[in-house]
């Protein structure tokens, strides 16, 4: 009995001392680290100081770039009648034939009006403004599309005409008039203009012109 017991107790003892067996060998699955947007910010963040670096290094004279030139002051006083002191559309910068300009005025302190409107505070007078948009009007109703010259446009009315903001010496004034209904037979030309000083409505209205040969 004692002989079996201690066998027992030995099998018993081997049994518990052998090592398990190793677990079968796979893929090891490690839990999966969150994304972080953080190398993205960084990154964004380097390119935003790189345009900003960029910038202070460009001198501010060089930031901006001129308007284009679509008619420059000779091709329009092959259109227009007006001359000095009386024409006040410098360069069109958009056309479409038959449809609309657009075109500036380069306001300054030399123009001939500003020394009695005001001395002490150099306004452009809204009466001008409202010519110089005609005059932009004029540039579309004088072209061949629309079948115009110069000996048979006047401007024939005015409606609805607001000024939003003064214009003053060193702003340049850029005028939109789009041809919005055209009467060939009678020759009269309705259109709606707005004038803008660096992005804001400074004059806007409905105008009407007629051709003489109408």
């Amino acid at each position: 009995m004692e002989t079996a017991a201690a066998v027992s107790v030995s099998r018993s003892a081997c049994r518990t001392a052998l090592p398990s067996p190793a677990p079968r060998q796979g893929r090891v699955a490690f839990p999966r680290r969150p994304l972080s947007a953080a190398p993205s910010q960084r990154l964004v963040a380097r390119r935003a100081a790189a345009e900003d670096n960029a910038e202070e290094e460009l001198p501010i004279e060089k930031r901006f770039a001129a308007f284009p030139t679509v008619m420059d002051i000779n091709q329009i006083r092959e259109i227009l009648p007006h001359r000095f002191p009386f024409l006040l559309v410098d360069r069109v910068i958009e056309y479409r034939a038959g449809e609309y300009a657009v075109a500036i005025k380069n306001v300054t302190i030399n123009d001939n009006f500003f020394p009695g409107h005001f001395p002490e505070r150099p306004i452009m007078p809204g009466v001008l403004m409202v010519e110089a948009m005609a005059q932009v009007g004029g540039i579309v109703m004088l072209q061949p599309e629309v079948g115009g010259s110069q000996d048979n446009f006047f401007f024939a009315g005015v409606d609805k005409v607001r000024f939003r903001k003064p214009v003053i010496a060193g702003d340049t004034l850029v005028m939109r008039m789009t041809l919005t209904k055209y009467q060939k037979r009678f020759g009269l030309a309705k259109m709606e203009g707005k004038a803008y000083v660096g992005g804001d409505v400074v004059c806007e209205g409905e105008f009407l012109l007629i051709s003489a040969t109408g």
